[in-house]
């Protein structure tokens, strides 16, 4: 059979195979806990649905202008304007199925056979992935825990080559949960301006940040570096809104122009129900957004101190999302219920088997030593798991 070398060369999300097995596990009935979906275990609020269900009941079911409905756009331009300063116009907005689309649309709009985008890992797992998908050669830029996984403007430099043409910004972080500081930020601005090279800003967990510590986005420092800027977001995150499926990015106008007729013909338009939801979500209140925020931090909290408490293992506190990056170092090369652990795949089957936690292992993210737990769950599962995770090393 005749098939894709392009396609055949993309590996599945991990995240979501570990999902995927968790669920199938529960189904048939094992008291099975999981740590691996990147997702609020919270409700959307009542008013956003209710939002949808006037849409449905008004019989807003139909095609939109395939970019999006212009009412959602200029909620977004609002909110980038609210949020982080930004003056952005509704032909600068492209509104997708989901922020995972966007960065399709952003990868496809910039990349040419061979060139080259910068990828800081750890990474969330889909980023290199969509760049093969996009004739793109992902660089992995590798940081150090030390560092709190974040590059700085020297190792950026020390990645970039005649064909680099983008670097990817998460901040806060996937999977690591790391925010970049304002300085640090100035920095990485003044070096893509240098080079000439486009940021993919990917600001899904802006509002998921904890104590002091502010989102800044990098297209804030002038209008030379917004120039090069493609931010992705979405209402996924902030609104408990995953499967709604609604994305968005801003983009320089000639840009935006390209994807919105790349996207006419790859899916039509985004759910137009869910864009009626979308726009309320962004000019409506922020009250469920501070509970859910509250409470992630509380279970955050719990769990950095319970990880560190355990021996064997460690973790640096995030600073944002809602994901915890522990180190499994200590137990690379040693034997554990009859398997030798020799990176985080072996780690997390051995775990999942024998004391039925999914936790999501570092190896597709570019962290080998380390697995990547939620606290997107229930405290009681936190608490659990970790409870098993202790059991289990003794």
């Amino acid at each position: 059979m005749y098939s894709s070398d392009k396609f055949k060369s993309i590996s599945p999300s991990p995240t979501l195979t570990i999902d995927t097995k968790f669920k199938q596990m529960k189904a048939d009935g094992m008291d099975v806990v999981g740590f691996g979906c990147g997702e609020p275990d919270f409700d959307t609020p009542q008013h956003i649905k209710d939002a949808a269900i006037l849409a449905i009941n008004q019989g807003f079911t139909k095609y939109t202008p395939a970019s999006g409905t212009l009412a959602l756009k200029q909620a977004v331009v609002r909110k980038l304007k609210r949020d982080n300063g930004l003056d952005y116009t509704t032909d600068q907005i492209i509104i997708s199925n989901g922020a995972k689309h966007s960065l399709m649309n952003a990868f496809g709009a910039i990349l040419n056979p061979g060139d080259e985008v910068i990828i800081p890992a750890p990474f969330w797992v889909s980023y290199p992935e969509m760049v093969k998908l996009n004739d793109g050669v992902p660089v992995i830029l590798q940081t150090k825990e030390e560092n709190n996984f974040k590059f700085t403007a020297r190792d950026l430099i020390s990645a970039i080559t005649p064909n680099t043409r983008a670097f990817v910004l998460n901040s806060p972080s996937n999977p690591t949960g790391m925010v970049y500081t304002v300085e640090e930020l100035r920095e990485i601005a003044r070096i893509a301006v240098e080079y000439n090279l486009y940021i993919i800003s990917d600001e899904i967990y802006e509002h998921l940040i904890y104590g002091s510590t502010k989102h800044v986005s990098i297209a804030s420092f002038g209008e030379a570096v917004k120039n090069l800027t493609i931010i992705i977001n979405g209402v996924s995150k902030t609104y408990a809104m995953t499967g709604w499926r609604i994305g968005y990015l801003a983009a320089p106008a000639p840009l935006a122009k390209m994807m919105a007729s790349v996207q006419s013909h790859a899916t039509s338009n985004p759910n137009s129900i869910a864009q009626v939801a979308a726009a309320v979500a962004l000019d409506g209140p922020m009250e469920d957004l501070v509970k859910m925020r509250n409470a992630f931090k509380e279970r955050r909290d719990y769990m950095v101190e319970r990880i560190n408490s355990i021996e064997g293992v460690s973790c640096v506190e995030p600073s944002g999302a809602f994901y915890v990056m522990m180190n499994i170092e200590k137990l690379i090369g040693k034997e554990m219920y009859g398997v030798k652990i020799n990176d985080a795949d072996d780690f997390a089957k051995v775990f999942l088997d024998e004391k039925l936690v999914a936790v999501v292992p570092g190896t597709g993210f570019g962290a080998p030593y380390h697995v990547r737990w939620s606290y997107a769950t229930s405290m009681e599962n936190i608490v659990e798991g970790l409870s098993r995770l202790e059991d289990f090393l003794k």
